[in-house]
């Protein structure tokens, strides 16, 4: 069983669906369903069952498709606030300042810093 993303005309994704696995009946499946193929296994570029990574992340709805990300291209998340850079190695946002170890943080994009939520 393999996962298909389809994509709108700013490879924006709409819809993810399951489907055939690819190369099953000698059929391209990606051109078949006219999706791409996404793996649920896959999260900022690691296996969870420690397989082969495919195309960074897990689709899901509103991800952008990334053609040049790595050699299959790769899902990205939206960007969850405007001073955020992808890191291009794992397909993930990654703040201006490391997240602190210890304890509970949520993002102030005002300050461009973490604040510790209150237990």
């Amino acid at each position: 069983m393999a996962h298909y993303a389809y994509l709108d005309e700013n490879n924006i994704v709409t819809q993810v669906t399951v489907g055939r696995d690819e190369g099953e009946e000698g059929v391209d499946w990606e051109q078949y369903y006219g999706a791409v193929r996404t793996s649920y296994n896959t999260h900022a570029n690691e296996h969870a069952a420690g397989g082969r990574p495919f195309r960074f992340n897990y689709a899901g709805i509103g991800y952008t498709f990334d053609p040049t990300l790595g050699p299959d291209g790769g899902f990205v998340p939206p960007q969850p606030f405007p001073s955020w850079t992808l890191n291009r190695g794992n397909g993930t946002w990654q703040a201006p300042t490391p997240m602190p170890p210890q304890g509970d943080w949520m993002w102030d994009e005002d300050t461009l810093s973490w604040v510790e939520v209150a237990s």
